[in-house]
């Protein structure tokens, strides 16, 4: 009853608009009075928790993904994947897609995803006969590869509290996004041909194709470096996230600065004020989160929740299927970072008790909370993609609702009931068990 009362707190004072920071702060408050805690006791509980190195790569990707716009990193990005496939039927779509996962490979979270590569391509899409409301759904949708594609800011934030290890999470992730990728472009190719305005560039002879490739990589091959950079270092050994993270701040200016020159110090000082706010709220809403997540642990509330679960139905398919719809519901209601912080905690007792790999249920969290996160009433992530393509959500909630259930919904469930799907790369490269 306390825990139902809690969640009913967090997830009203989300719904009715309160700062999310603040919703997890009330939460805490409430659990610290029915418990009978001394706030003296859970105060530094919540300081002691941020003292970590891990995150301290968490503002770092922030910033690399405010940098990458202004720096002139996106817009390479997005033309190199034009160069590959603008001139195949539903070509610009596709590379709008496979341009979020690339910068999925940089930036770890899906808002700046969104922001950035819809900000670019939407006004490109519509030059092409795209209906505007047809490309904000596709990059609303495909904007999730930013928390699938590593290195993924939720994926450093679920290491944390579950004490796994980050490159093991991030590489959970990786077939899922994938799979989300060609299943977004296959869908996208079939839903082009039903849209008659759309035009196709037309077919160049094959060396002028091979040197329009030649050009864009020639004219974006500082900004398709940042990744490999980012996750060469990574699993190479050479650099934890946190120096990787910070590694790509310093790339990004650099190359802002001095090879693009687009970058200048004014547009360098608001990308530090913008992620210097988003960190604040995240390190905010982080202390609350990790308070209400002691207060769950010495009072033993997620394995009450198992054992609740456990009364409904001790099938291992029913209990992953009313999780998976606890993730997406939770993803409905709030950003990923703040989901990912709620739910790792709450849930990761009972999927251990069930015997699914923790690093299983990271994959298992990316995906959903991901659908979550486009899913309505709330669908934060679709609604941020509505305003920066100046769209209404009746206008593009049909296309949306097309990419959820043919592209993500399947792939929500192969990474739930196949585990080798995100556990083969971790066991390959990693070793885990």
């Amino acid at each position: 009853m306390v825990i139902a009362i809690n969640l009913a707190i967090l997830i009203g004072l989300i719904v009715i608009g309160l700062p999310v920071p603040l919703c997890f702060m009330s939460a805490a408050i409430y659990m610290g009075f029915v418990y009978n805690f001394s706030f003296g006791f859970l105060l530094p509980s919540g300081y002691y928790a941020l003292n970590s190195l891990t995150l301290l790569s968490v503002p770092f990707f922030i910033m690399a993904g405010a940098l990458m716009s202004s720096s002139g990193i996106a817009e390479r990005l997005t033309t190199f994947a034009q160069a590959f496939l603008g001139r195949l039927r539903g070509g610009m779509g596709a590379a709008t897609i496979v341009a979020c996962a690339i910068f999925g490979a940089i930036s770890g979270t899906c808002s700046s995803a969104v922001a950035c590569i819809g900000g670019i391509m939407i006004p490109r899409l519509e030059k092409l006969g795209y209906p505007r409301q047809y490309s904000v759904a596709m990059v609303g949708c495909a904007s999730v590869l930013g928390q699938l594609i590593p290195p993924s800011v939720p994926m450093i934030l679920y290491a944390w509290v579950t004490q796994q290890s980050v490159a093991a999470c991030f590489l959970a992730t990786v077939i899922p996004g994938i799979l989300t990728t060609i299943f977004m472009c296959v869908l996208n190719y079939f839903e082009v041909r039903k849209i008659p305005s759309v035009q196709v560039e037309p077919q160049v002879p094959f060396r002028q194709k091979v040197a329009q490739i030649g050009h864009a990589t020639k004219h974006g091959i500082w900004s398709l470096l940042m990744p490999v950079i980012i996750l060469g270092g990574i699993y190479g050994g050479i650099t934890t996230p946190t120096e990787s993270a910070a590694l790509a701040v310093a790339y990004a200016i650099l190359v802002g600065f001095f090879i693009h020159r687009e970058l200048s110090t004014k547009t360098l000082w608001s990308a530090l004020v913008s992620s210097s706010t988003t960190t604040g709220v995240c390190v905010l809403m982080l202390f609350f989160v990790s308070i209400l997540a002691k207060v769950y642990t010495m009072q033993q509330i997620p394995q009450q929740l198992a054992k609740f679960l456990m009364t409904i139905s001790d099938n291992k398919i029913v209990l992953l299927l009313m999780v998976n719809l606890f993730l997406i519901i939770i993803g409905m209601m709030m950003d990923d970072f703040s989901g990912t912080m709620l739910a790792a905690p709450l849930l990761l007792p009972l999927m251990v008790h069930i015997g699914v790999h923790p690093v299983h249920f990271a994959a298992i969290m990316g995906t959903n909370l991901g659908l979550g996160n486009v899913t309505p009433p709330c669908a934060p992530i679709l609604y941020l993609a509505g305003r920066i393509g100046g769209a209404s959500f009746d206008q593009y909630f049909g296309y949306a609702l097309k990419f959820m259930l043919f592209a993500q919904v399947p792939v929500v469930l192969l990474t739930t009931y196949f585990p080798d799907l995100s556990l083969f790369l971790p066991r390959l490269l990693m070793g885990i068990k």
